[in-house]
């Protein structure tokens, strides 16, 4: 990390100042760093286009390219979460098939054949070192095909909805002594929250949410006057509008957001419905550690309730995680290659580039021993780390699929106690930020990347940003799993990046 001298005239911290200024100043300039750290990446993933994938299979983000004036995503990526799928490469020729259908396309090549059927895309198939490109507007009428179901195209922010997925939602403002802004949607919804004056930004990236039947919807209420929705590059958002700063409580397993000013935090009004947590401005877990906003009381009953950690300081940063282990060989990469081993080998090298940046890690499995997915999450959880890193390895696709989990809906926190199925649920936003990060990082590197949110054991059942990192081949060459230099090359890029996010992560709750 560079830091800038001091201007002429600037003054230097003179060791006699009292020790606490002196930490405040640190703070102050830690943060400021790492503030213009997030602002640069940021900047760097709004420039880049993205693809939304909403399915009852997953739902997922993938990158797109620009080929000849012309947007192009990796069909074979965009198959891959929704079910068993391969494919080869005969010269020009390009093979995939998905469950038992076969598609074939040509490089250089507008034409496509599909059992005895033909059909154009609307631009050429491209052949880029085993991956097949294909024009992004060409995916409703391909996958429409191969899937056999109902594609629905949002061409304008890229979101596309395959099957009936989608999330509606009704808002309306409760007139009374303190007016509220209750929104309900058809599903639970885990948005990154945002505020600034008299604003309140609501970010769906993981949920197929779709407009109301107006995009501005105005209130008769001088607290809360109108709401926006708007969709763009990959994502929805919802704007409320109001003349103090807003503030967002969720419940009903977070089908219900309930937005509120300023001003009635005071005395709340014991009508609305007590949530997991306050949602204000842009710290991780949607809370803003610059304004003390504090957590409402939960009001739904655990399931197999795990103890909520103490505040005792942590002794581990962070956890690392190399799945499978003993009897578990996991996939079957190559006819030697067991996944077990790929795995433990990239979590070593994780583990070591980690520490050689002051990262305290522990490695839950550093021999060939049986772990099950309930000890993995309970020794992650004794931990207390700030993050949780899960490593595993495929022969199918290239480069390295990010995910993290998707809650199941129910048994948030409850007084002392929280839900061990879904531990997760306030530290999502926090590894969602953690997944974009070490995204990021990996593209800066040219490794291949797409991040994915799915309800994964035992990311549902950690206490702390977690995320799991599926290591496929770079270049489709098996061999190159187990390559010291690819594993420490993907292993340096994930350790990066959670250097670059300590701050943010240290601060999750």
């Amino acid at each position: 990390m560079l830091w800038n001298k001091p201007r002429p005239g600037g003054r230097l911290v003179h060791p006699s100042l009292p020790l606490a200024l002196a930490a405040v100043l640190f703070l102050a300039i830690a943060v400021c760093v790492f503030s213009s750290i997030i602002r640069s990446a940021a900047a760097s993933a709004e420039s880049e286009k993205h693809l939304s994938i909403y399915s009852a299979v997953a739902s997922y983000s993938l990158p797109v390219s620009a080929r000849n004036s012309q947007d192009y995503v990796d069909l074979f990526e965009v198959l891959d979460p929704l079910g068993k799928v391969t494919a080869k490469t005969e010269g020009k020729r390009w093979k995939v098939r998905y469950q038992d259908q076969d598609v074939e396309f040509i490089d250089g090549k507008k034409n496509v054949r599909r059992l005895r059927s033909e059909f154009d895309l609307p631009a050429n198939f491209l052949l880029e070192g085993g991956h097949g490109m294909v024009p992004l507007s060409s995916l409703p009428q391909l996958l429409s095909r191969i899937l056999g179901g109902p594609v629905t195209w949002h061409e304008n922010s890229r979101r596309l909805f395959i099957g009936n997925v989608a999330v509606h939602f009704i808002a309306q403002v409760r007139q009374q002594a303190s007016p509220a802004l209750v929104i309900n949607f058809t599903a639970p919804v885990n948005p990154a929250i945002a505020t600034e004056s008299g604003k309140l930004h609501m970010q769906f990236s993981h949920e197929p949410l779709v407009a109301p039947g107006s995009p501005v919807l105005t209130f008769d209420s001088k607290v809360i006057s109108s709401a926006t929705y708007e969709e763009n590059n990959g994502s929805a958002e919802i704007t409320v509008n109001g003349n103090a700063p807003l503030f967002a409580a969720f419940s009903d397993d977070r089908k219900t957001i309930t937005v509120i000013a300023a001003q009635q935090t005071k005395t709340p009004a014991p009508s609305i419905p007590a949530g997991p947590g306050v949602a204000s401005a842009a710290g991780p877990g949607g809370t803003n550690p610059s304004n003390g906003a504090s957590a409402l009381p939960a009001g739904s009953s655990p399931e197999t309730p795990l103890p909520a950690p103490p505040s005792a300081p942590r002794k581990y940063f962070a956890v690392v995680d190399a799945s499978h282990g003993g009897d578990e060989r996991g996939a079957a990469l190559d006819d030697q290659l067991a996944e077990k081993d790929v795995t433990l080998a990239i979590a070593r090298q994780l583990r070591q580039q980690l520490e050689n940046r002051g990262i305290t890690t522990l490695l839950l499995r550093d021999g060939d021993v049986n772990l099950t997915v309930d000890q993995r999450a309970s020794q992650t959880n004794t931990a207390h780390p700030a993050v949780y890193l899960c490593i595993h390895a495929a022969s199918e696709g290239t480069g390295v699929r990010v995910y993290t989990a998707l809650v199941p809906a129910g048994g948030e926190a409850h007084g002392p106690f929280i839900s061990w199925d879904t531990a997760q649920s306030g530290f999502v936003t926090a590894s969602q930020a953690t997944a974009a990060s070490v995204a990021v990082d990996l593209r800066s590197r040219e490794i291949s990347v797409r991040t994915l949110a799915a309800p994964l054991r035992p990311l549902n059942n950690i206490h702390s940003a977690a995320v799991a990192l599926e290591v496929a081949p770079p270049n489709g060459r098996i061999s190159d799993l187990s390559s010291p230099d690819y594993q420490l090359l993907v292993a340096s890029s994930v350790a990066a990046a959670i250097a670059a996010a300590r701050v943010s992560l240290e601060a999750a709750p």
